[in-house]
């Protein structure tokens, strides 16, 4: 690894220890990612992103803290430093093997982190998804919560953008109306609020590591939901684990793709209108 001497010196500046290497790694699409290698011998994740929204950073550290606060649950990178324009994890060495184990012991972890709970529905801050801001401001129930700040300010941010039909926009609202009557009751989970598969890392030491939180209380069903969509390795086993740690309400399976609807709409407001179109689809299911 040959060393960039504008990102070495950040990192040392927050460590307060030496940083003998550094090398690009490829794959973020929000934040520039950067491997450390630290004169104590420790191996470290810098991101970075310019001109950051203000609390960026601050609120994936926040996110992460508070999901490494559970005993047993889903395991998050060491956070070593967070600033406005920086964060520095832990490195999580990946294996290119995705035993069933892992899915296995993944399942139990996560019925544990979302068992923790949280204090209601939301957070006392708000925070984002990918490089959007992403409301917190808590509500009354689930229902009101998912409907006024998950579903519609990206429906609205879709339609502004021309990434959602008027058609597929009005599939989404009548579902809006219906949630109180389609989502059970449950106390707030403590939920990861990205939990894609990008964001599960298969570790040599044979866990899934979660990154990239845009963490909340909420439905336990969002977390399981964005698993479902973009897919995992083993996901029935995950499943399966988790139901028996945990068990889910009868008919979450087919209740999927009602919080499948926050994620598709995100997807649209930041890569276009095929996901408009899902997710109205998702939708008409539901109408």
């Amino acid at each position: 690894m040959a060393r960039q001497p504008l990102v070495a010196r950040r990192a040392e500046e927050l460590l307060g220890t030496a940083v003998v290497a550094t090398s690009p790694v490829a794959g973020g699409d929000i934040a520039t990612a950067t491997r450390l290698r630290l004169s104590n011998g420790q191996t470290a994740l810098m991101k970075t992103l310019p001109h950051a929204p203000e609390g960026f950073f601050e609120a994936e550290a926040a996110g992460l803290r508070w999901l490494g606060q559970v005993e047993g649950g889903v395991p998050v990178p060491e956070l070593l430093a967070a600033a406005p324009d920086c964060l520095v994890l832990a490195w999580v060495e990946q294996s290119a093997k995705t035993p069933v184990e892992a899915a296995v012991t993944f399942g139990q972890q996560l019925a544990v982190t979302h068992a923790a709970g949280a204090d209601g529905w939301g957070l006392d801050h708000d925070g984002f998804i990918g490089r959007l801001p992403l409301p917190n401001r808590t509500a009354d129930s689930w229902a009101e919560f998912y409907a006024v700040r998950r579903v519609l300010p990206y429906l609205k941010l879709a339609r502004d953008r021309g990434a959602i039909t008027d058609t597929d926009a009005a599939n989404v609202e009548a579902v809006i109306g219906r949630l109180s009557s389609l989502l059970p009751e449950e106390e707030p989970a403590r939920l990861h609020g990205d939990l894609w598969n990008g964001n599960c890392l298969w570790g040599q030491d044979l866990a899934i590591h979660v990154i990239d939180p845009a963490a909340h209380g909420g439905h336990r069903e969002l977390d399981l939901a964005m698993l479902h969509l973009f897919g995992l390795t083993h996901l029935p086993r995950v499943m399966a684990a988790y139901d028996e740690a945990r068990p889910l309400a009868d008919g979450w399976e087919d209740r999927l793709g009602i919080h499948q609807l926050f994620p598709l709409l995100v997807h649209a407001c930041m890569f276009g209108g095929g996901y408009g179109a899902r997710a109205g689809a998702v939708a008409a299911r539901y109408a």
